[in-house]
């Protein structure tokens, strides 16, 4: 793919209208009549001309909620596909096939991972798109832009900072989501010529990261807050939502900083396996930076309210809305307001209340037992059969007095999930049946976990209450990262760059442990409790944990488990599920939060084969064979 995009590319493509660089052409480029084709010093002279050249880069970013009609974005410990669902990226790493990301051993023809496609495409479909062949096209993009701003003589500077800006962090952000996959690869900020024979050697992962950084901070400089605040962004008034700026190129600044600070990261920099203090500081001051902008009121950016919690990720009922409102900091475009409707929402229940592929997604039991604790803040504990006087857990009653985000995301034994009517002959699914045997268990399309994932639809998302319907408008768009993992973040970097609780920025002023309480008050979750404050060590465990039930399902676990150096250890290796019977009163008419259970366990469903090898994915073969100085990963 790198020498596709490199060595067969075609600089004219790029320099045709505008709007053939906005929307995908059927029209073959050698079919153009000579009147058709725009010369460079036109295409680039003023800001309309250089905007829709760049408008294309975002065309570049897949958007992983609706790659395919059915999609796979949580790779961790934290999800089990059903087994209908065996063509899936998750499916295949759960039995070590880490090649499952890569076109040419993924399922379905090459369909099922949104890292990659047998070919780049920038046109309207969500399904055309994956990760690996459009970040080195829109690198590619990027660069030729950057070489060709000296063509642009009819602009502001303000215009001209808004297309440097947007390029400087596509650059950026386009390496950033390759390393952290792949580890350090050639940083390439040139447009290489086709005749050139490719030389480019693997940097480390730090020296990738700091030149990725570069770019994302003199882009942060560029860029403005808001680009409805702009001249220029005033010509697109109120359709600016989506393009980069300020706060989208700080925020991936940091992450950048912080996933090069952890430890997988600097030992394969540096061989050790401890945190990188600089790297750590660095990210806590663009984190801080960011934050002290929202806190002061100069963005468009804040949490929501926890009653509005799950429009971050869904809307109904507004015409095909964006989900995000004022707290989705980056996401890909959409093409289609019904794009998730005809198969990704359909994935989240069992085939005995909803229509659609076999393919089905379900929350593990150990993901959750773990993570989602007690609304007094304390964790479960480690063995669900025993009951814990210091939390308040008990064994026959496990689903009482959670962490209002385990109601919020999770639908258990009891829940009535069908709310209008149903033919009495179904009326036995009408609530979650997901005890041990239940209606709603099973490998096939049923959930073998015991557990169900309602964060990112409504419950009416069955064939009863049919929010399926065209004119609910159902509209499921997961962000790529959003305020909430800043705060998290933020406290990550803090906690080790500073080596303490109270570590900050000097640039802000919260301290690490404030960051975490302050996502914690938003769902009414009391602050973190002094026993988990006595060291670094017991507090990056309740970061851990809050960044688990916070961002749980958002495809950012698999990574935070590799960058921590986690993944291939038990207890991360094991997916289980929840064994229960209900209790012979149980009165489904009642709180099922109330309800009593016995025989409560936790049994394996599998163990994950992994190596340290798995900690980073395998390049394609075709790659690593076109010049010895780009080299495989180690165990591949």
């Amino acid at each position: 793919m790198i020498n596709q995009v490199y060595k067969n590319f075609n600089p004219r493509l790029i320099i045709l209208s505008v709007i053939v660089l906005l929307t995908a052409s059927c029209e073959d480029y050698l079919e153009r009549t000579p009147e058709s084709v725009i010369s460079e010093e036109i295409a680039f002279v003023n800001f309309e001309n250089f905007q829709g050249y760049t408008e294309e880069l975002y065309q570049c970013i897949p958007n992983f909620t609706t790659n395919y009609w059915t999609a796979s974005w949580n790779w961790g410990e934290d999800e089990m596909v059903c087994n209908a669902g065996n063509f899936h990226v998750t499916f295949m790493f759960d039995r070590g096939n880490f090649w499952g990301w890569q076109a040419e051993h993924s399922g379905h023809g090459g369909m099922a991972s949104w890292l990659d496609r047998h070919s780049r495409n920038t046109n309207n479909h969500a399904h055309t798109k994956g990760l690996w062949p459009l970040a080195w096209y829109g690198i590619r993009k990027a660069n030729l832009g950057l070489e060709n701003l000296a063509r642009m003589t009819e602009a502001t500077q303000e215009e001209r900072d808004l297309i440097e800006g947007q390029l400087l962090f596509f650059r950026g952000w386009f390496h950033f989501m390759l390393i952290q996959y792949v580890g350090g690869l050639p940083y390439i900020d040139r447009a290489l010529p086709g005749d050139e024979p490719l030389r480019e050697p693997r940097l480390n992962y730090h020296e990738s990261a700091e030149r990725a950084a570069a770019d994302l901070r003199r882009a942060a400089d560029l860029l403005p807050i808001n680009w409805d605040h702009t001249v220029a962004g005033r010509r697109t008034l109120g359709r600016n939502e989506l393009r980069v700026n300020k706060i989208m190129a700080l925020a991936y600044l940091g992450k950048n900083l912080l996933y090069a600070a952890s430890p997988l990261m600097n030992f394969e920099s540096t061989g050790s396996r401890n945190y990188n203090q600089d790297f750590s500081i660095r990210s806590a001051e663009a984190f801080g930076e960011l934050l002290a902008l929202v806190e002061g009121g100069e963005t468009q950016y804040s949490l929501m309210p926890f009653e509005r919690w799950n429009d971050n990720f869904y809307t109904t009922g507004q015409n095909w809305a964006l989900s995000g409102g004022t707290e989705a900091i980056f996401r890909s475009l959409y093409w289609h307001g019904d794009q998730s409707l005809w198969g990704v929402t359909r994935t989240f229940f069992p085939s005995v209340i909803t229509d659609g592929d076999p393919s089905r997604f379900f929350p593990t039991a150990n993901y959750v037992n773990r993570n989602f604790g007690m609304a007094n803040g304390m964790p479960l504990p480690e063995d669900i059969t025993q009951a814990d006087p210091a939390s308040g857990y008990d064994p026959s009653y496990p689903f009482r007095d959670r962490d209002p985000r385990f109601y919020n995301s999770i639908v258990y034994d009891g829940v009535q999930v069908v709310q209008g009517s149903m033919p009495p002959s179904d009326e036995a699914h009408r609530h979650a049946n997901l005890y041990t045997n239940g209606s709603y268990r099973g490998s096939v399309s049923q959930s073998p976990t015991g557990l169900l994932n309602r964060k990112f639809v409504p419950l009416t998302a069955n064939r009863y209450d049919n929010a399926f319907a065209f004119g609910v408008g159902l509209h499921l768009n997961v962000p790529y990262l959003r305020l909430a993992d800043v705060y998290l973040m933020y406290a990550e970097a803090a906690l080790m760059g500073y080596g303490s609780v109270m570590g900050k920025s000097p640039n802000f002023d919260k301290t690490a442990l404030d960051a975490v309480n302050a996502i914690r008050a938003r769902a009414g979750v009391p602050g973190v409790l002094p026993q988990y404050q006595a060291s670094v060590t017991d507090f990056m465990e309740e970061i851990r944990r809050e960044r688990a039930v916070e961002l749980a399902f958002e495809a950012h676990r698999f990574n935070d488990l590799r960058r921590w150096m986690l993944l291939i250890e038990r207890p991360y290796t094991l997916k289980t599920s929840l064994e229960f019977d209900r209790a012979p009163e149980t009165d489904l008419s009642g709180d099922p939060s109330q309800h009593r259970v016995v025989n409560i366990r936790e049994e394996v469903l599998l163990e994950r084969p992994l190596a340290e090898r798995h900690y980073w994915l395998p390049l394609k073969v075709s790659d690593v064979t076109l010049y010895p100085e780009f080299r495989q990963n180690p165990g591949w």
